[in-house]
């Protein structure tokens, strides 16, 4: 199968253009039949606690990777030429803008592959979040959702329940006794 060729490649934009370089290479994958060449197109981000100067605190989005764009994909000059010069491209990562791929740790370690995760909680149990913005809070767990390896967890927030969602490998049941 193609997909198991493709390998992570790292691009480079302006400041601010990550959403719009991934619109653009959206538009390009589909309007030159790109489907067998670019699998998929990634820009991770991570939710953080934002303090406001009136003191309030917000659940903020952002990115993990600030100017960097990640496409699995398999190599070749047709595609090299067409993704930088995409707008907002300013090149590969690499050594003179060749394209090297990233390695199967570093694929994992900056979380653009999910690896599926057994999970030892079901609807309703209580879990405790082990990383991100929300680290060291409890919650009941609300939804599963198995296909995207995500929980949607209400914890009790700035004095008001809020449903967050959450990767499964970020949580841990938590036995409470009743």
């Amino acid at each position: 199968m193609a997909s198991e060729q493709a390998k992570w490649y790292v691009i480079h934009t302006y400041s601010g253009y990550e959403a719009m370089v991934q619109d653009s290479l959206e538009k390009l994958i589909e309007n030159n039949n790109l489907q067998e060449n670019i699998f998929e197109i990634q820009v991770p981000t991570e939710e953080t606690l934002e303090e406001k100067a009136s003191g309030k605190k917000k659940l903020v989005k952002r990115r993990k990777f600030p100017c960097y764009v990640f496409l699995k994909m398999i190599y070749s000059n047709d595609i090299w030429y067409l993704v930088t010069n995409t707008r907002g491209v300013t090149g590969f990562v690499g050594p003179q803008g060749r394209p090297l791929p990233l390695t199967d740790e570093e694929v994992i370690r900056m979380g653009l592959k999910k690896e599926a995760v057994e999970v030892d909680f079901v609807m309703g149990d209580t879990v405790q979040i082990l990383a991100g913005a929300l680290e060291s809070f409890c919650g009941k767990v609300v939804a599963l959702n198995d296909a995207t390896q995500k929980a949607m967890v209400n914890v009790e927030m700035f004095g008001r329940n809020t449903d967050v969602e959450v990767d499964y490998v970020q949580l841990k049941k938590v036995n409470v006794a009743e």
